[in-house]
């Protein structure tokens, strides 16, 4: 019986109530003070507290998604992710705000200390030309930025969000994009890219969903324009179009869909990985709309989708068969998008995950393999269509074929993948 199943909280329920009956049934036999009779006290109270913690554990784990699987709780679950294009053969196409760096750090486990040999990561502050927005940030830089004989090159770059509230360090640490974006680089599975990484909170504590705020914060104006000017005017980017992407989990993979539909010129692809599709109300966002139909509309990428002009940008959208609540929706998100060229549509769908780091962790190789290929810049193969070269077999979806090729194939031995650690609750 796997984690999630009704048939395991039941047991746990069961087991709770039963040993709570047997508890008061045997408490006056129990009541000696012989060595076995508090033996058997603190038995029956330690076996009831046992099962009346797993009976909540597990309703709270049904609830939030937190674990798809028992070989996922225990740290056991490292299946690498696959992307599934399901648009192969359809053709590809061919001065910000303040920005101030304020830290410095090197990529943990990347063999050298040098940032011509391991890249960098540096701690920035940002401040939003036109919204006036001001958030921090980090941002990987790959070690070819550093090295003399690439000191004129320019190179794609990605914005890469957290859920919420989620924390940037989190993307650093915890999710490991630099060292998962070196490994990949360093086997020729990807080419080199700069990373921008930040929660979509810009304005804590409140959850803004990437949604310019009548009389509130203009958040996803930030992200669609102020953010790539800002890093663009102060780092190296490729400053041709479709130079930027942009990939996050939970809360920062519906902004990320979202930017990538709404800003196709701005940003050519964008990935959600356990993302859902449409703006939540709840008592961390409240009125986004401030009863703007037209806004509410606009953030339903279901409206959108329907509704407006199929924009000519890519999309990646993931989830797992077991253990995510949005299985059903990004299939149907699949469908739908399938019909909308030029936009383009693919897929990782796991067999067993949950809503937590360690499912993000087998996914994110293959994601930004799959963003590499979607990009412009030096040694892009984007013109050419390589990146959509399929290759034949399954990953465990109903449809498409896995993508193939130097940059779009499976990311397996890049990360390790395994975690003690489920991660923090995110929207």
């Amino acid at each position: 019986m796997g984690l999630t199943s009704n048939k395991v909280l039941a047991l746990a329920v069961l087991s709770g109530v039963l040993l709570f009956a047997g508890t008061v049934w045997l408490w006056p036999r129990l009541a000696r003070r012989t060595w076995r009779a508090v033996i058997g006290r603190v038995g029956l109270l330690l076996a009831t507290q046992l099962a009346v913690f797993a009976a909540v554990g597990l309703v709270a784990n049904q609830s939030f998604g937190f674990y798809g699987s028992w070989a996922d709780l225990f740290g056991r679950e490292n299946g690498q992710g696959v992307v599934v294009d399901h648009s192969a053969g359809h053709p590809a196409d061919g001065a910000g705000g303040a920005l101030r760096v304020v830290g410095d750090r090197r990529v943990t486990q990347a063999g050298g200390t040098r940032p011509e040999a391991a890249g960098r990561i540096q701690e920035i502050r940002v401040v939003g030309r036109t919204t006036r927005i001001a958030t921090p940030a980090y941002v990987y830089l790959p070690p070819e930025y550093f090295q003399e004989r690439h000191r004129g090159r320019t190179f794609p770059a990605a914005v890469v969000l957290t859920g919420y509230p989620g924390t940037a360090e989190a993307l650093v640490d915890k999710l490991r994009y630099p060292r998962t974006a070196l490994g990949l680089a360093r086997a020729g599975r990807m080419r080199p890219m700069i990373l921008v990484m930040l929660r979509p909170t810009v304005a804590p504590p409140r959850d803004t969903e990437c949604v310019d705020v009548p009389g509130g914060p203009r958040t996803e104006t930030f992200f669609a324009k102020d953010l790539p000017q800002a890093v663009s005017a102060h780092y190296r980017v490729h400053r041709g179009p479709g130079s930027w992407g942009v990939v996050g989990n939970s809360t920062g993979g519906y902004c990320a869909l979202k930017l990538a539909l709404h800003h196709p010129d701005v940003y050519a692809a964008g990935a959600g990985l356990s993302a859902y599709y449409d703006a939540p109300s709840d008592p961390t966002t409240g009125d986004l709309f401030q009863g703007d139909e037209g806004r509410r509309k606009r953030a339903d990428l279901w409206w959108y989708l329907k509704n407006m002009p199929a924009p000519r940008t890519s999309l990646l959208v993931t989830s797992s068969k077991s253990g995510e609540t949005n299985y059903k929706d990004t299939l149907k998100f699949i469908e739908r998008v399938k019909d909308r060229k030029p936009t383009r549509i693919s897929s990782i769908i796991l067999e067993s995950g949950g809503h937590n780091f360690n499912t993000w962790r087998r996914e994110i190789p293959a994601t930004l393999q799959w963003l590499g290929g979607r990009l412009d810049g030096p040694g892009s193969d984007r013109a050419g269509g390589q990146a959509d070269s399929p290759t034949g077999g399954s990953a465990g979806d109903p449809a498409g074929d896995p993508v193939g090729g130097p940059v779009g194939g499976p990311a397996d031995g890049v990360t390790d993948g395994s975690a003690g650690d489920g991660g923090e609750p995110l929207k």
